[in-house]
């Protein structure tokens, strides 16, 4: 009796048990759609299976209860999620890509959109997340955190810069929007700022020349900022950012719709810092004040075909003054007290029209004005500046070959009140240059693995006359695109005005002198690139981007602020210019939520002329970067901290009395930042230059004597060195290679609605 109520006990247990058992059902996807092959795997039970070709799995028979089920795939970051059995629906699982890069599409390389490792031409893109994790006021900060990138302050008083590429100045850099050359001439200097982040897909980084494609100033590279599409824009984002030293940041998105054909995408940024701090104690503002007002619009037509048509504008005003601490606008242009005023009025105009018809035909145009009022202590510079663009492609596949040809006109009005439109008897004589060109691309398939890109340009400057510019590309790639090979050769021009790039020409504290007519630059190319991919077991990601460049300048223009510490001489250079080096960046992606993202450059950028080989001034041998993010899933947390690393500098000193440094010290500027998100709004705050290093207060030599009243000249313009003035230097704020602001916090709130 006992021995069969114990066996119908057992029985009623194990059929209990078995209605217990459960079916785990679900559905796995990424950013393009279902995943294959996904791992899912509950630790408790040792039990898993893998995703089919649909994204779906299923495990049966599993006790009920709550479970903890692990999702990885190499290239995608792990996903935890804890799970109660049974459910009520098939569980959704939708997993991050590690690499967001690895099949970006990029169009700075070859004026088509194609994917980044399908390029025959090296690209770095960089999206708009990177920079938040160190969120700036203005693109020209921005790029301080990319690899060979280096934003250079030219001016301890008024701030201006420019953006070196691989030790190159700024003049050598072309800033595109969208592919269009808005960014250049008297934008160089003054125009990098105003851009609304909020609106910035991407930003595409191209190094070495690129006048190929792009004509003129690309000779040391290309930076070309991406707007996001209209369609994948969300319908409002707003950005909000003040700092401890009183710098306020507002950036504005909106989109609309126009009936069903038209979107339209609204931007718009103020940037306000109205509070003069001396920290440094010379007696002038550490930083520039500044009040700026940018609006921008871009306007997408839907078009049978899904043929391309964009329009897009911006408008930029923009205040700014830097000097003495008690300079009022009433002492602008006046010699009582120093400063520097500086108003700039920028309008821009750029779109594309995809002609009708079967064949691939573009029209893409831009228009622009810069309006420039400043002065430099007594000296004025008021210039106006208006360029128009306009440019034909016609992309054309036959067979193992994509060509593409283009036409393109460019003219350039450019008036001042300078020596460089001066003409003979004082009278006033505009500059406007005419440069019509047309090039053509071939790009060849060689195999599934490798490309040869071959392209070849001419160009008639109404000035300086023809100019050639070839070009040549090869990639390979393994079958699984995780190594890929490039080689890239070519040629680059430039044809310079000094008064549109040069601060230092403009300032008061020198004279400008040109020793002779000035001839286009032109420069000679080569560059290796590797790109190596690894994924691991567990889920883990890393990258390593390999660069070796070489530029060889005939040509070149100098400006020699060393002969005479009160001019600034202009010729080109009767010898050679050489920029070369290696670079490195490296991006690792680990399951557990860090992210590394780092990169160095080691470079040697000399001049040489009559046997005499010198280190370019303000150029740096060594150069690091990173950015380290780690991320907590489950509060929805982010950290980053962001840094970047320079070597020592050759300064422009006043004489051989000057007795600051030759050379600047290694310095590193670093910051950290929390972020989190809550639903539609993300709080973000953190501090900037950790360090709190700044330059030496005596960076502008003779801070209290800014008009040279007590500076002795002899009949030649040379300073004579007095008891008051043993170190024979005169007023100059062009020492300079970092910025004067110290340590600081920040704390800032996004909000954005999708749809």
């Amino acid at each position: 009796m006992k021995k069969g109520i114990a066996i119908s006990c057992i029985l009623v247990i194990t059929v209990i048990d078995l209605f217990a058992q459960q079916a785990f059902k679900g559905h796995v996807e990424g950013p393009q759609g279902h995943l294959e092959f996904v791992s899912v795997f509950l630790p408790d039970l040792q039990r898993g299976t893998i995703t089919d070709a649909s994204g779906y799995f299923e495990l049966k028979d599993l006790k009920a209860g709550k479970h903890r089920v692990e999702f990885s795939l190499i290239g995608y970051q792990r996903e935890v999620v804890d799970v109660s059995l049974p459910l009520d629906a098939p569980l959704q699982v939708k997993m991050k890509q590690l690499d967001s890069s690895l099949d970006e599409v990029v169009v700075s390389g070859t004026l088509q959109e194609v994917s980044k490792l399908d390029s025959p031409v090296p690209i770095e893109v960089y999206k708009s997340t990177f920079f938040k994790a160190n969120p700036t006021p203005s693109l020209f900060e921005s790029l301080q955190n990319v690899n060979g990138v280096r934003p250079q302050i030219n001016c301890n008083v008024c701030n201006t810069g420019d953006i070196h590429i691989n030790g190159l100045e700024g003049p050598y850099t072309m800033v595109l929007i969208d592919g269009m050359p808005i960014v250049s001439g008297l934008s160089t200097v003054y125009g990098l700022t105003g851009i609304p982040q909020s609106l910035i897909d991407r930003i595409e980084v191209v190094k070495g020349p690129a006048s190929t494609l792009y004509g003129s100033e690309a000779v040391g590279g290309l930076i070309n900022v991406i707007t996001k599409k209209t369609e994948l824009a969300p319908a409002f984002s707003m950005d909000l950012m003040a700092s401890s030293w009183g710098e306020i940041n507002a950036d504005l998105g909106l989109k609309t719709t126009f009936g069903k054909k038209i979107q339209s995408l609204t931007g718009g940024n103020v940037f306000w810092y109205d509070n003069p701090i001396d920290k440094n104690g010379d007696g002038f503002t550490d930083v520039t004040l500044q009040r700026r007002v940018s609006f921008f619009e871009k306007i997408q037509v839907n078009r049978p075909g899904n043929k391309v048509f964009s329009l897009a504008g911006r408008y930029l005003y923009e205040d700014r003054w830097g000097g003495q601490m008690l300079w009022s606008p009433e002492y602008r242009g006046g010699d009582e007290i120093y400063g520097e005023s500086i108003y700039t009025s920028r309008w821009e105009l750029f779109g594309t029209y995809e002609l009708p018809g079967v064949e691939n035909v573009n029209f893409q145009f831009s228009a622009n004005g810069h309006g420039q009022n400043s002065v430099y202590g007594d000296t004025k510079y008021l210039a106006d500046q208006k360029i128009a663009f306009g440019q034909l492609t016609w992309r054309k596949e036959m067979g193992v070959n994509q060509f593409l040809l283009g036409a393109a006109y460019r003219y350039t009005y450019y008036d001042d009140n300078t020596p460089a439109t001066g003409g003979v008897g004082g009278e006033n004589e505009p500059s406007k240059v005419h440069l019509p060109g047309a090039f053509v691309q071939d790009e060849i398939t060689l195999s599934s693995q490798s490309k040869l890109l071959l392209g070849l340009r001419y160009d008639y400057n109404s000035v300086h006359g023809s100019i050639m510019t070839p070009r040549l590309n090869y990639k390979w790639s393994s079958l699984d695109k995780t190594t890929v090979f490039r080689l890239s050769g070519g040629n680059g021009f430039r044809v310079a005005n000094v008064f549109t790039e040069d601060h230092a020409a403009l300032t008061g504290a020198r004279d400008v002198v040109f020793a002779e007519e000035l001839a286009p630059e032109k420069s000679w190319n080569g560059n290796v690139n590797l790109v190596k991919k690894l994924y691991t077991s567990k889920g883990n990601y890393y990258s390593f981007d390999a660069s070796g460049f070489y530029t060889y300048f005939t040509n070149r223009i100098v400006p020699d602020y060393e002969t005479n510490p009160n001019q600034i001489i202009y010729s080109n250079l009767d010898g050679s210019a050489v920029s070369k080096g290696i670079s490195l960046n490296v991006d690792a992606a680990f399951a557990s939520g860090f992210q590394v993202m780092a990169g160095a450059t080691l470079m040697d950028v000399t001049l040489e002329e009559e046997g005499q080989k010198v280190r370019q001034l303000l150029t740096e041998r060594f150069s690091g970067v990173w950015t380290i993010s780690y991320q907590v899933p489950s509060i929805d947390l982010k950290i980053d901290y962001t840094g970047n690393v320079y070597s020592p500098m050759r300064l422009p000193l006043l004489g051989e009395l000057d007795d600051r440094p030759e050379y600047s010290p290694w310095y590193s500027l670093q910051n950290i930042q929390v972020s989190k998100n809550f639903g539609r709004w993300e709080v973000y705050g953190g501090v900037k230059n950790l360090l709190n290093f700044t330059p030496p207060a005596n960076s502008i030599a003779r801070a209290f004597d800014p008009f040279d009243r007590d500076v002795v000249f002899d009949d030649g313009g040379m300073v004579v060195p007095t008891p008051e003035n043993p170190n024979a230097l005169t007023f100059d704020p062009t020492y300079v290679y970092a910025p004067n602001q110290g340590i600081r916090g920040f704390l800032g709130v996004r909000f954005t609605i999708l749809d």
